[in-house]
């Protein structure tokens, strides 16, 4: 092969067909072909781009400590101490075993999975701890509603499109999507259907989940088709290896209280000061953080699930101060959220104690926990929030008892002290 610029007989590269005075020309054959360094230069380019290096391997950190991830989940999450502390071994110990799984050699005792369960009423914080366990390890973290979920071929979610999320969380990285965080949310919502005769009736949407569930959970390489959807067998699939990936799972579970308050010896029929015994068992919650494998089995869990899911956490219900406490004291907490907005606009957000207080009551009467809290601030705040860029002067929004009630509006304040009017709304009585 010649190498320089052209003679007379060649003067143009036979692809981009640049003249010879612009382009230096290498020789394929004389007289017959000839490329520039421009087109060498792109054809590389191609090929670098078609044939990309192999991703590197994602190599799992030394976990944290259990008291650091405790420390993290104090942050964010308030009350649900025993929860806390539950969660962050079981957490440290599967990673734990993930990093070592990385060092072992193939004589060593194989550790198995740990996946978790949290049990408990609405609002009590059981997403926020899956979240913050992922921002904590800063692993990808994706969340699943597992009521539209259904078994495969019938109407419904696949369960591989749980393994998708997770992916799309980890920007594709099937590496780092094989060590990320799954929560799966309403689980109590595919026990096994009571009054379900399972010779004649499928039950796909309940104990046919299930069983779809136990593959990926246990762990198994998984097929995920990248557009979601339901499978078929002329599409290209994703494979993942869900051995590594920590499955939390969460519900209400409503009605588990009397099968464990049952057990307990709470449920029999009882007289006087022991029936009053049976009855604060079952209706302060405290029962859900006593549950065994055999009250889920009763529940309706088939047996192979409840033993993929070997840690059960039991978490109360929020009271009254647990609820101020969430309005205030974590890191992200919905006032120092508020705050945050109001100080944009130049103006400083005071809530007085007794209105914290009676946000707390508020958010008790509507039976949701703290998920009911953004809502009764969101509801106090919106005509403040409405009107407060086109008033001019004020500095100071105060919130008391009153204006969380209904009864009257915020107090508006300038930089002098002097109350200014906020335009007249009509005023609704407290949900």
């Amino acid at each position: 092969m010649a190498n320089g610029r052209s003679g007379s007989r060649l003067s143009r590269c036979s692809f981009c067909e640049k003249p010879q005075p612009r382009a230096e020309l290498v020789i394929a054959e004389e007289g017959k072909a000839a490329v520039c360094y421009d087109c060498i230069r792109v054809l590389g380019q191609v090929v670098e781009e078609e044939n990309p290096p192999p991703p590197e391997k994602f190599e799992p950190s030394r976990p944290l400590a259990p008291r650091e991830i405790y420390s993290n989940l104090e942050t964010y999450v308030v009350g649900q101490e025993k929860a806390k502390r539950v969660l962050s071994v079981a957490v440290y110990n599967h990673f734990k075993r993930i990093w070592n799984g990385h060092q072992r050699s193939s004589s060593d005792v194989e550790l198995q999975k740990t996946n978790i369960l949290l049990v408990g009423p609405t609002g009590c914080g059981k997403t926020l701890l899956a979240e913050t366990l992922a921002r904590t390890l800063d692993v990808p973290f994706a969340v699943c509603d597992a009521t539209s979920l259904t078994e495969s071929g019938y109407v419904g979610e696949d369960v591989e499109n749980i393994l998708l999320r997770l992916i799309q969380a980890a920007d594709w990285d099937i590496n780092r999507a094989e060590h990320g965080i799954i929560y799966i949310d309403e689980l109590d919502k595919i026990a096994r259907k009571e009054g379900v005769n399972r010779s004649i009736t499928r039950d796909v949407s309940g104990e046919g989940v299930q069983q779809e569930l136990l593959k990926i959970i246990e762990g198994c390489v998984a097929n995920v088709p990248p557009q979601g959807g339901r499978k078929h067998p002329h599409q290209e699939f994703l494979q993942i290896d869900t051995r590594h990936i920590l499955f939390i799972c969460g519900g209400a579970f409503d009605g588990l209280e009397e099968i464990v308050a049952k057990r307990l010896g709470a449920g029999a029929t009882q007289m006087g000061f022991l029936a009053a015994g049976r009855n604060s068992v079952e209706h302060d919650g405290s029962a859900l953080t006593q549950v065994i494998p055999e009250d889920l089995l009763q529940y309706g869990f088939i047996p192979e699930m409840v033993g993929r899911l070997p840690v059960t956490v039991g978490l109360e219900s929020l009271d009254k101060d647990s609820l101020v406490r969430v309005l205030t004291e974590p890191k992200n907490a919905i006032v120092k959220q508020y705050q945050k907005l109001f100080s944009m606009d130049n103006v400083e957000l005071e809530f007085t104690p007794d209105a914290l207080e009676a946000a707390a009551e508020r958010a008790l009467e509507h039976k949701t926990g703290a998920r009911c809290l953004r809502y009764v601030i969101e509801d106090t705040l919106l005509d403040v929030m409405y009107d407060l860029p086109s008033l001019e002067g004020v500095k100071r929004c105060v919130v008391d008892r009153d204006s969380i009630e209904g009864e009257v509006p915020p107090s508006l304040f300038s930089e002098s002290g002097k109350t200014i009017e906020l335009p007249p709304h009509p005023i609704k009585k407290s949900a």
